[in-house]
């Protein structure tokens, strides 16, 4: 009788010979170590085998081909191309981080030197010590009996120090030196607000608005770029789509939007690839602007070559659908996409 063993997986018997399970296929001798789970993790998730350098050269070196070949069903010798996309797209969003770490610092110091600029009152610079005013206030009144100022030259005055115009305010249009007082006191965000111009009766959407200005203002612009790189890879999954929709627009009777969506996955791959390319050379030197033109200018090109070769479309309608798909992206769905994409990351700020 033949010696069996049983599936740790799927708990079936099979003949003790076999190296792998038959059922699921698990490995039988299935020994777990740090190696193991190391290489199986990133296997399992990236799929980093011979399938990504044989995606890897026919994308950089073939536009259009790679996507031909998979939506032609020539899928198991290549990466899926979402999972192509994602692998790359973590890879640059990674080596990006480190120049959005380095620009958000000097973002915080050109915000810490806007600040220092006061606004100058004839010619001379002034500081307002709210708190020191509010005191004023408080002590005319008390002694108004004193000083026998009238009920209508007391509004005056609060009038004038309230709405004064020679009071240095910040390009927001609030008074800093005031605003300054309250947080340094530790008044309440309500009171901080209000200086800063809310009023009262504000809605929760201006409320907030005012909530993440006072926040930019409190931290000196520190964190920004960092919340509006955190939202970029999401935008991502919606410009991605917007191209493929744009490939469509041009190619109506060549293929399904999923066809598009191949080409799409492929051609924002050899963008990541590119600009990682670009972040990596240019923090080991300085790139001059004379190869960093050519190199922007090359992606047009192999978009003309990718189209050229995936839709079987003749040279000159590629050019012309090229250009006009890249015009179309950067002058309308890229800025609203931005737009978006800065809005979004304020408000999460």
């Amino acid at each position: 009788m033949a010696n069996t063993d049983q599936c740790k997986n799927c708990e079936r018997s099979f003949d003790s010979s076999f190296d792998y399970c038959p059922y699921c296929g698990q490995e039988t001798a299935d020994n777990l170590t740090f190696g193991v789970l190391f290489s199986n993790t990133i296997s399992n998730y990236f799929s980093i085998d011979a399938r990504f350098f044989k995606s890897f050269i026919p994308l950089m070196t073939k536009p259009g081909v790679l996507a031909r070949r998979f939506v032609d069903g020539k899928r198991l010798s290549y990466l899926h191309p979402a999972q192509f996309y994602l692998f790359v797209s973590v890879v640059f969003f990674f080596v990006f981080s480190f120049s959005i770490r380095k620009a958000d610092n000097q973002v915080s110091k050109a915000f810490e030197r806007s600040l220092e600029q006061e606004a100058p009152l004839d010619s001379m610079s002034v500081k307002i010590d709210s708190v020191g005013i509010e005191a004023a206030k408080k002590a005319l009144k008390t002694n108004q009996v004193h000083t026998g100022m009238s009920d209508a030259e007391m509004k005056a005055i609060d009038s004038l120090i309230d709405n004064s115009e020679g009071i240095p305010v910040t390009s927001w249009g609030f008074q800093r030196q005031r605003l300054d007082s309250l947080i340094e006191g530790g008044a309440p965000q309500a009171q901080k607000l209000e200086a800063m111009g809310m009023k009262k009766n504000a809605g929760v959407f201006t409320t907030r608005v005012f909530t993440q200005l006072l926040k930019l203002y409190e931290q000196r612009g520190g964190g920004i770029l960092k919340a509006l790189y955190d939202t970029v890879p999401i935008a991502m999954f919606v410009l991605l789509p917007l191209f493929a929709a744009l490939l469509k627009l041009f190619y109506w009777r060549r293929g399904s939007f999923a066809h598009h969506m191949v080409f799409s996955f492929y051609f924002f791959t050899f963008l990541f690839m590119t600009f990682c390319v670009l972040i990596l050379a240019n923090a080991l030197f300085e790139i001059p602007i004379w190869i960093e033109v050519p190199v922007i200018l090359s992606i047009v090109l192999y978009l003309i070559l990718a189209l050229r070769n995936f839709y079987k479309s003749h040279w000159v309608g590629a050019f012309f659908k090229a250009n006009s798909i890249a015009l179309l992206y950067m002058l309308f769905v890229l800025p609203l996409a931005m737009a978006g994409v800065v809005f979004v990351s304020f408000m999460l700020y």
